[in-house]
């Protein structure tokens, strides 16, 4: 062989070798992603789901498999939530997956009238299902272990947004949850607690009737100082969210209740607040931290009772004496009659 058919023969080797090499390299190191994206890698998933979960934003689809295949992704894949950049290469992108580097996600939730209700909210942002939240929510051994009643189960959750993992399990979620209330009732907060002679979790149940009673959150200290007025010099309560809570106890709580009847007054509950002296046995709802607020820093007045006032709808007249009360009152159910709600 001559010279100049070994140099051709090598120039042809070397364009091969330099074809191949380029391609290798343009597999692994060309952008392939095409836009910004979140995606969510289900728990026990395979490495065909993930490439349907990639997929659509993949230039080359083929090439990413190539990649993750070499790096040996296929065997261990991780679950979670990650955040995908425009422009990102098979191998940062196999490398991020790969590595189990999730993002965090903001979990909130408001006042929930259940434990079922909240189950179904933490299962709209979080991996595990409404059915498994519930049982760890109710799961008698965290509760024995942690002294707390399942009267009291709700006010344990503290209306907030929560920086949580998308994978996190229904016992790790109960588990922080926990967490967050004991650090959420700060020694100043028990000590504003002890004030108003109430231990936390009676804060919290007089908040939850607070919640109930007013949704105008600059209304709630005046609210929570009648109450406590009532109880301090042992009146009862007589709250007619009690009364709803205790209907829907006995008929379910998709029952629509917009008034309070005479009759609902005789309701056969520990939550009946015109029957049984101080506070019932647990919350009624969820109160958020305004009404949690409210109970500990009460507005100091001489109010005993309250009704809907006609004239400010949303807001309540309050009144010192049962004569003004009566007055109130009596022009709230003419108000209420000429609006034909009868339940």
């Amino acid at each position: 062989m001559n010279k100049k058919k070994l140099l051709i023969i090598l120039a042809i080797v070397f364009a091969i070798g330099l074809g191949t090499a380029y391609n290798y390299y343009s597999k692994i190191f060309s952008a392939n992603t095409t836009q910004v994206s979140t995606i969510f890698i289900p728990s026990n998933s395979d490495f065909d789901a993930v490439v349907e979960i990639v997929s659509p934003i993949l230039q080359n689809k083929s090439s990413f498999i190539w990649v993750a295949k070499k790096k040996n992704y296929h065997n261990t894949i991780k679950s979670g939530k990650y955040q995908l950049e425009k422009g990102m290469n098979n191998n940062d992108l196999v490398n991020l997956l790969r590595s189990g580097n999730q993002v965090t996600l903001k979990l909130s939730f408001n006042n929930q009238d259940t434990l079922e209700k909240l189950a179904g909210r933490i299962a709209e942002q979080l991996e595990p299902d409404s059915t498994s939240i519930l049982i760890a929510l109710t799961d008698q051994v965290f509760l024995s272990k942690n002294n707390i009643k399942k009267e009291d189960v709700l006010g344990m959750y503290i209306p907030n947004s929560y920086d949580f993992y998308w994978t996190t399990s229904s016992t790790d979620f109960r588990n922080k949850m926990l967490k967050e209330f004991h650090s959420f009732w700060t020694p100043a907060k028990k000590e504003q607690a002890k004030k108003q002679g109430l231990t936390v979790n009676e804060v919290i149940t007089l908040a939850s009737i607070v919640q109930k009673e007013t949704a105008s959150v600059s209304e709630r200290p005046r609210v929570a100082g009648l109450y406590l007025n009532r109880l301090n010099n042992k009146w009862p309560l007589q709250a007619d969210p009690t009364i709803i809570f205790a209907i829907k106890q006995k008929q379910g709580q998709e029952t629509v209740i917009k008034r309070v009847l005479l009759k609902d007054l005789e309701i056969n509950s520990k939550y009946n607040t015109y029957k049984h002296l101080g506070l019932p046995p647990g919350p009624i709802s969820m109160p958020d931290i305004s009404s949690i607020n409210a109970v500990l820093s009460p507005e100091k007045h001489n109010y005993f009772y309250m009704c809907a006032d006609v004239e400010n709808l949303g807001k309540h007249a309050f009144a010192k004496t049962l004569t003004q009360h009566n007055k109130n009152a009596a022009k709230y159910q003419r108000w209420i009659s000429k609006q034909g709600i009868n339940r």
